[in-house]
């Protein structure tokens, strides 16, 4: 009769899905050990941490949220999947929080074998005998390369007694990476609830802002959005810029008030079950675009929609960035911001004032997520399960080449794109992003 465990008060992941993935890395990896620490706690100031944030390659295996854990997978003919994490401490989790412990991970985690942290030294160079190859991050946490070679050189301390050491390292995130790449069913629909999520919070964001206000209550209305709707945090640092301030492409302060007859520019996406938005809006304060305002916006909406369109299965990842700048280097010679012929202008990338970044990257685990993007010198094809983000946009700075109507409007519009068989869905697609929706919202 199988023991019954008592109450978690935590909601837990799709357990069989990381579990799933376990296997197919092992498939895929087929002889060794992999080694795959999660992220250390990070100290914000004196004795305060920054809230915790596990390892996105980490989760991905095992779904288990705890600091200070280490995942083994023995490879071969029949893997064992090994958990090393907090042991169960009481007394800690009346100041800490609840902890799973080595006893609980390994029933509900589905790990073949789980043990506390303390025993890391020793059993990890006894997984490491007669082993040749381990797979583990390499060169991202000086501490933890310090760790493998520590273990290694204890087990060729016994070389003698007739065992053998691991004679090759390899980075176990490569072969994660293009497992990370596409996303399996579980992942697109966490995916596309955060990115209703995020819309609904640009949506929010639209009908709150008001000339008077600072850009940093305009994002309290985005962050209340987020965790009304169970996402704690959001999945990078929210740019809310008004003016000017949207022509700086990472603008974090804030802290500007809002002008009558401001652009407001929002990147903004939330973080839900480990997974990223990344929605960006562009709209005028209370009130219609102007007529300059008007033409950057719809000419940058031109060319997301054109890119959206190349998305689709076989496409070089290259493709859409392509279309996204065609298209903006044609509308930039029509309102005599760039010269010359659509050719002339792409080749000396003269647009590029104006348009300085590529039109989007991967999604998933990490905003900027894991993947190669060409591959041996050529762009990698789309694929149905990728999720990439399509985000086109113009800065116009104040410039002697350019006309004053035209000076500190700064437009993106970005939003969540999934491959699929037959072309793309759009995750994102409940935020508005039209003229005539934009102006219903800002001037309701």
């Amino acid at each position: 009769m199988k023991r019954e465990l008592p109450p978690i008060p935590i909601v837990l992941p799709n357990i069989k899905a990381h579990t799933k993935r376990r296997v197919r890395l092992a498939k895929t990896l087929s002889e060794g050990l992999v080694l795959l620490p999660t992220s250390r706690e990070q100290t914000r100031n004196a004795d305060a941490h920054y809230d915790y944030r596990w390892d996105s390659y980490f989760y991905y295996l095992t779904g288990f949220r705890e600091p200070e854990a280490v995942l083994a997978i023995t490879l071969g003919k029949k893997p064992r999947h090994i958990l090393f994490c907090r042991d169960k401490n009481m007394e800690r989790e009346i100041w800490d929080g609840f902890r799973f412990g080595p006893t609980m991970v390994k029933e509900i985690f589905e790990f073949d074998e789980a043990y506390p942290m303390s025993e890391l030294e020793t059993r990890i160079p006894e997984l490491m005998t007669n082993c040749d190859t381990v797979h583990t991050p390499l060169g991202s946490d000086a501490e933890w390369d310090q760790s493998i070679a520590r273990w290694i050189n204890s087990v060729r301390a016994k070389l003698r007694s007739g065992v053998t050491a691991p004679i090759e390292l390899k980075d176990v995130r490569h072969a994660l990476s293009q497992m990370r790449l596409i996303k399996d069913e579980v992942e697109i629909d966490i995916m596309a609830n955060a990115g209703r999520i995020s819309s609904n919070a640009h949506i929010r964001a639209m009908r709150h802002a008001k000339p008077g206000m600072f850009e940093y209550q305009v994002e309290a209305e985005i962050l209340h959005e987020f965790i009304k709707n169970g996402a704690r945090q959001p999945a990078y640092g929210s740019i809310v810029a008004a003016g000017a301030n949207a022509c700086i492409l990472h603008y974090r302060e804030n802290a500007a008030p809002l002008r009558p007859g401001d652009l407001m520019l929002i990147d903004a996406g939330c973080e839900l079950e480990s997974y990223a938005a990344d929605i960006t809006r562009t709209f005028p304060v209370a009130a219609k675009f102007t007529g300059p305002q008007r033409d950057i916006y719809e000419l940058v909406l031109e060319s997301q929609l054109a890119a959206i369109k190349a998305v689709k299965p076989d496409a070089p990842f290259g493709k859409y960035h392509d279309v996204a700048a065609q298209v903006l280097a044609q509308g930039l010679i029509d309102l005599k911001l760039c010269k010359g012929s659509l050719d002339k202008v792409i080749e000396t990338e003269s647009y590029k004032q104006f348009y300085m970044h590529r039109a989007g990257h991967w999604l998933g685990l990490d905003v900027h997520d894991a993947g190669d993007y060409k591959h041996q010198g050529k762009w990698v094809k789309l694929q149905p399960g990728m999720v990439l983000t399509v985000e086109p946009g113009l800065y116009i700075r104040p410039a002697d080449n350019v006309p004053k109507h035209f000076w500190d409007i700064g437009v993106r519009i970005e939003d969540d794109v999934l491959v699929t068989k037959t072309g793309n869905r759009v995750l994102t697609s409940s935020c508005p992003k039209s003229v005539q929706d934009v102006e219903a919202l800002t001037t309701a």
